[in-house]
């Protein structure tokens, strides 16, 4: 009687194609993150009872500590103006618009000087508000 040895095979999984798929969520992830807040400024806004739609050509934010960003980028009062000019070139609309958003413990001031530099650019102007009373 001949009595045969059984073979045991390991289980394998099959991984090559895995690092291929992680990098490819890893890189969707990244991209829908950076779309699902284009305002990375964090603000709190004057509040309002209602509001205006205008597209968000050219976005100026000022924060709390009086300190201007013409999109993401940091700039100064005094060279805001020069910061503007190519955003609102660029765009091919008609009228641009510029869109503040402020602090609400900014001085009005800022928000009109900001409005001022945009008028001298030919733009228009928005203040962003929280709709939440």
């Amino acid at each position: 009687m001949r009595i045969r040895k059984k073979i045991h095979h390991d289980a394998e999984v099959f991984t090559d194609s895995l690092n291929d798929i992680l990098f490819i969520l890893l890189m969707f992830f990244l991209i829908v993150s950076t779309l699902a807040n284009p305002n990375v400024i964090k603000l709190s806004q004057p509040k309002s009872k209602s509001d205006t739609k205008a597209k968000q050509n050219v976005v100026v934010s000022i924060d709390a500590n009086k300190v201007f960003y013409v999109g993401t980028t940091r700039t100064s009062l005094d060279s805001l103006k020069s910061a503007l000019m190519p955003a609102i070139q660029k765009e091919k609309t008609e009228i641009p618009t510029v869109v503040i958003n402020a602090d609400k413990t900014v001085p009005v001031d800022n928000v009109v000087q900001v409005m001022r530099v945009a008028r001298e650019l030919g733009a228009r102007t928005v203040l962003a508000v929280d709709k939440n009373n």
